[in-house]
């Protein structure tokens, strides 16, 4: 209660300052900084326990035998504990096909969700789960907020008293300026409650494919290249017709000429 009436009497001396102050930027500039620096109220210590702020994250990767059934399982089971995939992709190396997911899911669903999405799993290669407490970071990063919005609001009871042109420009810049620490602060805390309420798990599963030797190899890559060859030949035959025409038609006048010169 104490703390209140300090804060607020400094406030109104503030005010009588910049009533009576000559230079009125002056006075603008230290009532800034008073307001700045004056006490907060702190919570009391017997207030209700913090809920802590958890953050918590997955990776796993196994091998599957089919690739496309464990790709539709997974998302039949992001459908039913309403998560989302916020990244797919899929990848295709020598012998090796796979496929990473990146998962969204409401922290209270994470275990259930994984348990059901992995079920089947034999053995995984790599498995990681972390959870990393933002309480701290929390509460610091709301009570700068709550800070920065009780002085901004001070500033507005003041801009309402200014008097001249030169205070009002000078407050609504300190404003401008609190708004702009304010909209960043709420950025960050809007963050945090998006990754304490949804946990992201990573899901990187793959198939092995049979390897062909290097002759099955050079085969296919031969018989491959040869089709290719043959439709770029279709392709140039199309478009060279009418030289292809004129040629045969001078190929068949020749032949009947050097026929009617012999006989």
């Amino acid at each position: 209660m104490i703390k209140y009436i300090t804060s607020y009497f400094t406030l109104l001396i503030v005010l009588i300052t910049l009533g009576c102050h000559p230079n009125n930027e002056s006075a603008i500039m230290e009532m800034a900084e008073d307001a700045e620096y004056s006490p907060i109220p702190e919570q009391d210590a017997d207030e209700d326990v913090v809920e802590r702020k958890l953050i918590k994250e997955g990776h796993i990767t196994f091998e599957t035998q089919d690739l496309t059934n464990a790709r539709k399982n997974i998302f039949t089971v992001v459908s039913k504990y309403k998560a989302y995939v916020s990244s797919d992709q899929e990848y295709k190396y020598p012998g090796r096909k796979s496929n990473t997911l990146v998962i969204r899911v409401p922290a209270d669903n994470f275990d259930n969700l994984l348990k059901d999405a992995t079920e089947g799993v034999e053995r995984f290669e790599s498995r990681e789960i972390n959870v990393n407490d933002v309480t701290e970071e929390f509460l610091d990063i709301s009570a700068r907020l709550k800070t920065k919005k009780e002085l901004e609001n001070r500033f507005l009871e003041l801009l309402k008293k200014a008097n001249t042109v030169t205070e009002i420009v000078e407050i609504e810049k300190q404003i401008a300026q609190l708004r702009s620490e304010i909209e960043s602060v709420e950025g960050r805390l809007k963050y945090l409650e998006n990754r304490v309420a949804f946990s992201t798990l990573t899901m990187t599963f793959y198939q092995s494919l049979p390897e062909q030797t290097e002759f099955g190899q050079k085969f296919e890559n031969g018989f491959k290249n040869g089709w290719d060859n043959l439709v770029w030949f279709f392709v140039l035959m199309i478009n060279i017709w009418p030289f292809i025409i004129i040629l045969l038609g001078l190929f068949i006048g020749v032949r009947i000429y050097r026929k009617r010169r012999k006989k």
